[in-house]
């Protein structure tokens, strides 16, 4: 157990639930980035209905507990809990918070879930070693980088093909109203499910870190106030919006249609929920990013901006090492002190 001074606490909680102000406003675009796009809705009321469902989803915990399990992953399951401390907290919020920053600002939609996993696994590293790392839990966390973004863009492809058939007698006028009906709703299964996974990542950091100051007792669980305060924030973050991001998420990869666009959040979501179930703390940006490819490949490749594609894939395969630098650097910062 590490000594922490509860003025330390409460600021370092704080910083915690900044990160995660700042997670949904750096992926709001994940949430809106269709329907503002296809103007299914307007930006003011994408972001309010994206910020709800956000919110919606502490509801489904407490309905299903068991979904709960990203947090365990993110608290016990990438660096052993008895070897973290305060100050690997600190170094990885700001490697995370820092990495972030970075890119909103340059309107690239980075993943914020792996900018908290790199700068956890940096600060870890530099205080207790490689021999503090969970490699079970990091696998499939890396593996997810590859899985989600690519599953999405199949299952976008699948979608499209189906619903393309089972609407192929329609007329124009109907099949717009279908898919713009559908589209409102697969966008709010795939906030729902955002919600779900990326509040949960700040939770687990929270949790550990009561956990390694002795404020938590009994089994390692997300209390109720940190679950809320977690779905509070990200919420208000995505109420806030990144609206360069969701530029480049929803028209400077390819331009969507309404049919396009219900094909991608429902992918998306498909892939995020699944992730959620099995304890994943999986990229909702590489996520749509997959699905939205997949969406614009299933009407034609060419159709697609791969060379901003490729620049999304590459801030994706430094965002871990670069946000764990940071960490491991904050984290020797404090050592000064």
């Amino acid at each position: 157990m590490h000594e922490l001074a509860f003025p330390l606490l409460v600021g370092l909680i704080l910083i915690a639930l900044a990160f995660d102000f700042l997670n949904g406003l750096h992926d709001a675009a994940n949430s809106i980035a269709t329907v503002v796009a296809t103007r299914l809705l307007s930006p003011v009321r994408a972001v309010l209905f994206a910020a709800f469902f956000n919110f919606a989803a502490y509801f489904l915990t407490i309905a299903i507990p068991s979904l709960h399990a990203v947090a365990e992953t993110i608290g016990k399951g990438l660096i052993d809990k008895d070897v973290v401390t305060p100050a690997v907290i600190f170094g990885a919020l700001v490697g995370a918070m820092f990495w972030n920053i970075v890119t909103w600002l340059k309107g690239i939609p980075s993943s914020s879930s792996h900018a908290l996993v790199g700068g956890l696994v940096g600060a870890g590293v530099a205080h207790a070693g490689i021999e503090g790392i969970q490699w079970s839990g990091l696998n499939k966390t890396l593996l997810a980088i590859v899985l989600s973004p690519t599953i999405g863009m199949f299952l976008a492809m699948f979608v499209m093909l189906v619903s393309s058939w089972s609407l192929q007698k329609a007329t124009a006028v109907n099949a717009e109203r279908t898919f713009r009906a559908l589209h409102l709703v697969s966008s709010a299964a795939y906030s729902l499910s955002h919600g779900l996974n990326d509040a949960q990542k700040t939770m687990g950091i929270i949790t550990v870190l009561l956990y390694s100051t002795g404020n938590l007792h009994g089994e390692f669980e997300v209390p109720h106030w940190v679950a809320i305060s977690c779905y509070i924030a990200i919420a208000l973050g995505t109420m806030t919006g990144g609206w360069k991001i969701i530029e480049t998420m929803g028209s400077r990869i390819t331009k969507l249609s309404q049919h396009q666009g219900f094909s991608a959040s429902l992918a998306g979501s498909i892939v995020v929920f699944s992730a959620s179930t099995l304890g994943i703390p999986v990229s909702t940006t590489h996520t749509i990013t997959g699905s939205i490819i997949g969406a614009g490949v299933a009407r034609r490749a060419s159709s697609v901006r791969w060379g901003i594609a490729r620049n999304v894939m590459i801030a994706w395969l430094i965002t871990i090492p670069a946000s764990g630098l940071v960490g491991a650097l904050f984290y020797l910062l404090t050592r000064l002190f």
